[in-house]
């Protein structure tokens, strides 16, 4: 029977030549300067929408300075490991906690299939060169029954794309080297169709603080404390990002 929704609809930005090389280049320069680091906060908020048991294994993908790593170590006494593209990355990780670092491109693990209890992928999916095979690298090393947490940004996200298009008729874009939008409804399709069945999904627009460096964080940054505010009001489909938790799929493509 065919895909009653077989379209694909994704905007592509890119700062950089394609090419796995150049991306390695860039993060390299990225983590050598002042890094991609959100509060430890937003880290465990991801961490509570899967609850991992102590004992359990855990793969972040594309784990930046390895933050989620550590603290699903540290907070939930899981085997937890990272790799990301950026050596620099990479290093930054292990220097900072006792999880498990190593360099790899997403599209590309080198684990053996069904390793891991829990697959994480945190706002880095749309930043591979080839989303596809990224998904599929993802549901491969995940075990049967396990569960992956994914975050993708929304196309239509309220106080980003659309607010910044209100103001100045331009997309929101970052510093990294690829960037890649889709609605929710979009991003499901492709996420069923490279190996996943979509358990749950919810949004993310801020995390509220967990401990008393990121309240004074936020007491700093007032326009982060108004979209906190308004947080719980904005809905799904117009939410910053969405967060996909997955199962790995009965039959995969």
């Amino acid at each position: 029977m065919p895909d009653p929704r077989p379209y694909d609809v994704r905007f592509e930005i890119q700062l950089h030549p394609p090419g796995e090389e150049w991306t390695r280049i860039a993060y390299d320069s990225i983590y050598d300067d002042d890094g991609i680091r959100h509060l430890d906060s937003f880290y465990l908020t991801m961490l509570e929408l899967i609850n991992p048991t102590v004992g359990s294994t855990l793969l972040d993908v594309a784990c930046g300075e390895g933050v989620l790593s550590n603290l699903a170590r540290s907070r939930y006494g899981v085997q937890a490991y990272g790799t990301d593209i950026s050596l620099a990355a990479a290093r930054i990780g292990a220097v900072e906690g006792g999880a498990g670092f190593g360099v790899a491109v997403g599209e590309h693990l080198p684990f053996v299939e069904n390793s891991f209890d829990y697959v994480t992928c945190i706002g880095s999916l749309e930043h591979f060169l080839n989303v596809e095979r990224g998904i599929r690298e993802l549901a491969r090393v995940l075990k049967p029954g396990g569960m992956a947490c994914l975050l993708l940004p929304n196309t239509y996200s309220l106080l980003n794309n659309i607010y910044k298009a209100y103001k100045t008729g331009m997309s929101t874009v970052d510093s990294q080297p690829m960037q890649r939008y889709a609605a929710r409804g979009e991003w499901a399709m492709l996420l069923e169709r490279n190996g996943f069945e979509i358990t749950h999904t919810t949004k993310y627009e801020r995390e509220q603080p967990r401990s008393l460096q990121d309240a004074l964080w936020y007491a700093q940054h007032w326009r982060e404390c108004v979209k906190l505010a308004v947080t719980p009001i904005i809905p799904v489909n117009l939410a910053s990002s969405i967060v996909y938790l997955c199962r790995p799929a009965r039959e995969c493509p």
